[in-house]
């Protein structure tokens, strides 16, 4: 679980991202002392040179959204470099062929 000085920074960060303005950590310790959250001097800073050159916007939008959305697949699985690239039609095609097989073994969603 996050501690509450990166949660802090984060929710100052996506402040600051979501008003158009640069996420530098004078911007974010000036939210946090706003706020009035007190947070290690080095959080802010840390903060700043993660999101460095990123599009914070563009990253929250692509959320899960085929290659380059890697770690954040959702359920908690792994997939691996294949899975990703594999187009759409294979995946359906993958899914009818596991359906079909579970159906052939008994083991059919309603049984």
């Amino acid at each position: 679980m996050a501690s509450k000085a990166e949660l802090a920074c984060v929710y100052s960060a996506l402040i600051l991202a979501d008003d158009d303005i640069a996420i530098t950590g004078e911007k974010i310790q000036t939210i946090l002392k706003a706020a009035s959250v007190d947070v290690e001097p080095y959080w802010p800073g840390l903060f700043a040179k993660a999101l460095d050159g990123i599009s914070v916007k563009d990253l929250i939008t692509n959320v899960g959204s085929g290659v380059g959305a890697g770690p954040a697949t959702g359920g908690g699985e792994l997939r691996s470099s294949r899975a990703i690239a594999m187009p759409k039609k294979e995946e359906a095609k993958k899914k009818e062929e596991s359906e079909e097989s579970d159906d052939d073994m008994g083991f059919g969603l309603f049984d």
